[in-house]
């Protein structure tokens, strides 16, 4: 079979190699769990944030000042707040923010790097990656990248990808890009070096998965059948229970939040309850993404983060 005629082939005439190489693109290779953490710590914690803002309609090409102002809320009421929190329980953690968002609000991003807290990419305008050919997703990767390097001081080491997407080129993108690390994929709860055809690719993945996220359990759009499913305090629960299992595993409870949805104020109650349920353990290295990357990827390590 040709490579055109599989291209418009059904998937139920595909032959072995078409559809092998399609799963084989982009797959999970070698784990990286370490034996014990750092500090002999049990456990690694990696507390992220996507701080969207008004990019998620703009994207659309949505300006209406409600759905505006509904992102703005990340910027203006949630961002600080949680600043103030991961202070003072000394929580270090990443923010993952597209390069309009950084515009929009440079003294956000100047207030991450400040706090001590790891600035990373989430596109530019948290586009449809998986609607752009490659040399627009890398001017627009590349583009955020510089951004934020202006902005925080230091040039970004990982990429999380807007809305966890992947095209046929993004791996290229961040390869070419020279991240060392991604966060958008979802092949194990455990981070793992990527493989592209088979061939290790030297990026570290650190993985994400709906269950760890704030979006799916309380997201709101009022003209669709999206509405909040599930009480703050029984989302609490899950995540208490996915750093339970993680910390009996030796593994890492990774997750992934947004200020404009767990920063307000029932839900930020939810937050900290985690992080003082996290921090009652003695046994937890807490850690950025990039501080985790840099300890797990191939080569010398220079990781930092916080055994405690």
């Amino acid at each position: 079979m040709t490579s055109d005629s599989a291209t418009r082939a059904e998937p139920w005439q595909w032959d072995e190699p078409t559809w092998r190489g399609h799963v084989e693109r982009v797959r999970a290779g070698a784990s990286l769990t370490p034996d014990r953490w750092p500090g002999d710590t049990s456990v690694a914690v990696a507390i992220s944030f996507d701080s969207d803002h008004e990019t998620i309609p703009l994207r659309d090409g949505e300006t209406s000042p409600g759905l505006l102002a509904a992102g703005e809320y990340g910027a203006r009421a949630a961002a600080p707040r949680i600043l103030r929190l991961l202070a003072e329980l000394e929580v270090p953690a990443s923010f993952f923010m597209p390069g309009v968002s950084a515009l929009l609000h440079p003294a956000e991003v100047e207030a991450y790097a400040a706090g001590g807290h790891e600035v990373a990419v989430h596109g530019w305008i948290h586009e449809r990656n998986t609607l752009l050919g490659h040399a627009d997703e890398l001017e627009l990767t590349g583009r955020a990248m510089d951004t934020l390097e202006r902005l925080s001081g230091t040039r970004p080491t990982g990429i999380r990808t807007p809305s966890w997407d992947f095209s046929d080129h993004t791996l290229d993108v961040i390869r070419e890009l020279g991240f060392t690390y991604d966060s958008s994929l979802m092949a194990d709860d455990e981070p793992y070096l990527i493989l592209a055809d088979g061939q290790d690719t030297g990026v570290v993945e650190i993985p994400v998965e709906w269950i760890r996220d704030d979006a799916p359990y309380f997201m709101m759009q009022r003209y669709s059948g999206l509405r909040p499913y599930m009480p703050p305090r029984s989302a609490l629960q899950i995540w208490i229970d996915e750093f339970d299992a993680a910390r009996a595993e030796g593994g890492l409870f990774q997750l992934t939040l947004h200020p404009h949805v767990i920063g307000h104020r029932s839900r930020l109650v939810v937050l900290r309850a985690l992080l003082e349920h996290i921090r009652a353990h003695d046994d937890v290295w807490w850690a950025t993404h990039a501080d985790v990357a840099d300890l797990l990827r191939p080569g010398p390590s220079t990781s930092g983060g916080d055994p405690s």
